[in-house]
């Protein structure tokens, strides 16, 4: 498997234009994933989009460059590929109060990190040990073979609140015969 060791941000998919609506959420989703999941960064899309279920999705709202990761947990029957309907959480995250109803939005596909089992992984420690913040966005920094049995792989992540901004470094180190983890660690920068 290739490992590229610059910036995923530099071979990511283009940006789609498109809109966002939002939405409470419901009990059952057609991707089986609760509408809770990712603190809420969360959003349903069109039934015949690209974008599959558990995917991340980087929307940003180009008025005042806001961003949010998103997770895709269902789709909705008859919108348009470039439609978009977030969590309520999500939506606010943006900078838009849901009065607005439909917002203009950029979507672009986050799919290296989806391949990158470890980032994700770090994604999820992030998120879960910064509530009051939204990963905005992530860039794989370094994938280095420790030993035969010790790799490790470094990620940076953007986060956003509304005081204020951090950049949040994971390491993971994990044994890539067993695919176990041996240690891993989120730092302020």
């Amino acid at each position: 498997m290739y490992y590229p060791t610059y910036p995923y941000n530099l071979e990511r998919q283009q940006p789609i234009s498109g809109q966002a609506t939002w939405t409470e959420g419901g009990q059952v989703t057609k991707c089986n994933q609760p509408w809770s999941s990712n603190e809420y960064m969360t959003v349903a899309v069109g039934e015949n989009t690209p974008y599959q279920c558990g995917q991340t999705l980087k929307v940003t709202n180009p008025t005042n460059q806001r961003e949010v990761l998103v997770t895709v947990v269902d789709q909705v029957k008859g919108f348009p590929p470039n439609k978009i309907n977030l969590h309520r959480k999500a939506f606010e995250a943006l900078g838009v109060s849901p009065d607005m109803g439909v917002i203009n939005v950029q979507i672009t596909p986050q799919p290296q990190l989806e391949e990158e089992k470890w980032g994700k992984y770090l994604l999820e420690v992030t998120q879960t040990a910064y509530p009051n913040f939204k990963v905005t966005d992530y860039n794989s920094v370094e994938k280095t073979s420790v030993s035969s049995n010790r790799t490790r792989e470094v990620y940076d992540f953007k986060l956003q609140s509304p005081q204020e901004s951090l950049v949040v470094r994971g390491t993971v180190l994990y044994n890539p015969n067993t695919d176990r983890v041996i240690s891993f660690d989120i730092k302020e920068m």
